[in-house]
């Protein structure tokens, strides 16, 4: 949103006048090519030219990083892997000069990459991975030294300044690896300084036993500042990355996130095409010809691929780098089979005095017995292959790089160009169908309702919430009021086949109930004896009686969507549902959209009888709530810290409250 506001402001200054939507929706498209060209300086620097122009070629094409740079992508992932290319850049470009310079404008690149999105965090443990490995390949020098040095103080000092950051650089688990790196390297620079000045066996004693006494140190001491709690543990989300049932077990909100979900071999293909297959030719080039900088995109090129393994929304971290490395492979094999061919061999020069042979060129063999170093007929028509063998491979390249062009414009046309909020579906001939059911639902709420905040602010909200959705209507609609609800939408996907509905997705709000309330939500309740999520007859009671069901279905089992099939069958899970006759006693249907993608229910007020029924004989009051029942206050007696003590009969008004 800065950025945004930055260039709405400059653009004005300079009276061109653009309206801030436009600058919106275009500002992931304009970052998309700078990101390219920040690919292709790094893999210049990486390789060559060549490689740095394919290089940019396909990250600008490439669906991995187009589904977030798109048109209308208002997310922080559009700017925020230009960042972390052009600070990749920076840093080599650090590593490779040694110089203050370049390193500053790293740090500066580093500290917007921090302002705008979370994934910093694999910076900060990239760089230090990268300072580490080459240490242990002796590969130390004082470019490294004073690159690192100077990126991890002015880059620790920036990234506080975030807000949101704040102190986490050094009160966090995950930015130890920086610290610990740069107290190693000091050694490690200590210990170098002495060389000169110790013999040869003192020197090695002093290493071995000075870089095994920091390292000791450091460890040690991250340690005992986590046991003692100045050191916050690693956060759930970096747990996960690790170990992949972590999350669905101890953290389901992360898991049940679709984003968080491991990576199937079909995204892979569908995001990076042919260069899945290339891309571990062009790691080898780098490792076969290793220097400072290639170690820096192995580690980049191995660490991306473990964790866009782990979580597909780690899929955007990968891409930049399979498409560098994919670009380096194709570089040299069109500078192989396309390139002048320099190494060729000169032709053998001729003996003078060997003047037999220079009038019998038939002959095979000279007059010491030696095979004859004319070129043979035989000889000669196997270099004209050459060419030949050089157009083939030259054309089956060509032929790879237009079925991946052909791929990306298809993917993004299809897949990543139509707007979240409106879905298209095509009918046998070809046809397009537009679904215009959310649009039309939240001008529904926009007319008829007040301003919503949609609040779910932390886990344990999210869980009530969840538990609402479990629960049957009487347990529900208590959750509600106190929740002060007034409307309910859910996503139906039924009708029309949509399977991002949240019948699909009901499990994860069970699970993440069932964390908060384990006494009330059991996530086996909803299973069939057999182990079976089921909607039909068969499917267990306490899934066809809770308030999610219920409110997906209603008024459904009247609906005969075609004559093949019987009234009230769900096309997105194929099966007869088993509860058809719905009824509802504190609900009502409020808004149904066209193909019942968005269904409102608003949540019906205690009528006078009710009213009397519920007397505010409380002993204690939640703060800006309405009143509330002696069970449902009883419940929350543990949550309130303030007690009111009423006087029998009196009425508790808003301010005394």
């Amino acid at each position: 949103m800065v950025t945004a506001g930055l260039i709405h402001w400059i653009l004005n200054m300079l009276n061109i006048t653009v309206h801030i939507r436009d600058v919106c929706v275009f500002l992931a498209p304009v970052f998309s090519g700078l990101t390219s060209i920040s690919t292709f300086l790094l893999t210049r620097e990486l390789w060559n030219q060549g490689a740095g122009l394919l290089a940019a070629c396909f990250i600008a094409i490439v669906p991995g990083y187009i589904s977030r740079s798109v048109a209308g992508s208002f997310d922080n992932e559009g700017i925020a892997i230009f960042a972390l290319q052009f600070t990749y850049y920076l840093w080599v470009k650090s590593v490779k000069t040694g110089s203050v310079f370049w390193t500053i404008c790293c740090c500066l690149s580093y500290f917007y990459m921090v302002s705008a999105w979370g994934g910093y965090v694999f910076i900060i443990n990239l760089i230090p991975l990268h300072v580490f490995v080459l240490l242990l390949m002796q590969r130390y020098s004082r470019r490294v030294y004073i690159a690192y040095s100077t990126f991890y103080i002015v880059g620790l000092i920036l990234s506080m300044q975030i807000p949101f950051v704040g102190f986490q650089p050094i009160r966090t688990s995950e930015h130890m690896a920086a610290a610990g790196v740069f107290a190693l390297l000091q050694a490690y620079a200590f210990l170098q300084y002495m060389r000169d000045r110790l013999t040869k066996q003192e020197f090695q004693t002093l290493f071995f036993l000075g870089v095994s006494l920091a390292a000791g140190v450091v460890f040690l001491s991250v340690i005992y500042l986590t046991y003692t709690g100045y050191i916050a543990p690693w956060s759930g989300r970096f747990y996960s990355l690790w170990d992949t049932g972590y999350a669905k077990i101890h953290i389901p909100i992360i898991a049940s996130v679709s984003e968080h979900q491991p990576t199937t071999w079909v995204s892979f293909f569908f995001d990076l095409h042919i260069l899945v297959c290339t891309f571990p030719a062009g790691l080898w080039f780098c490792i076969k010809n290793i220097n400072d900088e290639r170690v820096f995109v192995a580690l980049y090129a191995i660490s991306a691929v473990y964790f866009a393994g782990v979580m597909v929304r780690l899929m955007l971290t990968l891409t930049p780098v399979v498409c560098m490395l994919s670009a380096i492979a194709f570089s040299n094999v069109f500078e192989h089979y396309l390139g002048d061919d320099m190494k060729r061999e000169n032709p053998p020069v001729e003996d003078s005095s060997d003047e037999d042979d220079k009038r019998n060129p038939g002959n095979l063999y000279d007059k010491a017995g030696k095979v004859r170093k004319h070129i043979s007929e035989q000889e000669k028509t196997e270099e004209g292959l050459g060419p030949n063998i050089k157009s083939i491979v030259t054309m089956l390249m060509l032929m790879l790089l237009m079925m991946f062009a052909v791929h990306c414009t298809w993917v993004t046309s299809n897949a990543y160009s139509s707007p979240s909020v409106v879905l298209a579906s095509y009918n046998h001939d070809g046809t397009r169908n537009i679904l215009d059911d959310f649009r039309e639902a939240y001008y529904w709420l926009r007319q008829n309702t007040d301003e919503l905040d949609n609040n779910t602010w932390n886990n344990s909200h999210i869980a009530l919430v969840g538990k609402a959705m479990s629960s049957n209507e009487t347990a529900a609609y208590e959750i509600m009021r106190s929740l002060d609800v007034d409307y309910v939408l859910i996503i139906f996907g039924g009708v029309i086949g949509y399977s991002g509905d949240d019948i699909n997705k009901f499990l994860w709000m069970v699970r993440i109930a069932e964390g908060e309330h384990p006494k009330d939500i059991r996530e086996s309740d909803y299973f069939t004896p057999q182990g079976e999520f089921r909607v039909d007859k068969a499917g267990s009671p306490t899934l066809l009686n809770c308030l999610m069901y219920k409110m997906s279905y209603y008024r459904f089992g009247e609906m005969q969507l075609d004559f093949r099939t019987p009234p009230g069958f769900d096309r997105t899970r194929n099966a007869e549902i088993g509860n058809k006759d719905i009824k509802f006693k504190h609900l009502e249907e409020a808004f149904t959209s066209e193909h019942w993608l968005v269904r409102i229910y608003k949540v019906k007020h205690l009528d006078n009888r009710e009213t009397l029924d519920h007397k505010p004989r409380l002993t204690n009051i939640l703060p800006k709530q309405k009143y509330l029942s002696k069970k449902t206050a009883k419940r929350k007696r543990g949550y309130i810290k303030n007690k009111l003590i009423l006087k029998k009969g009196k009425r508790p008004n808003r301010k005394t409250v």
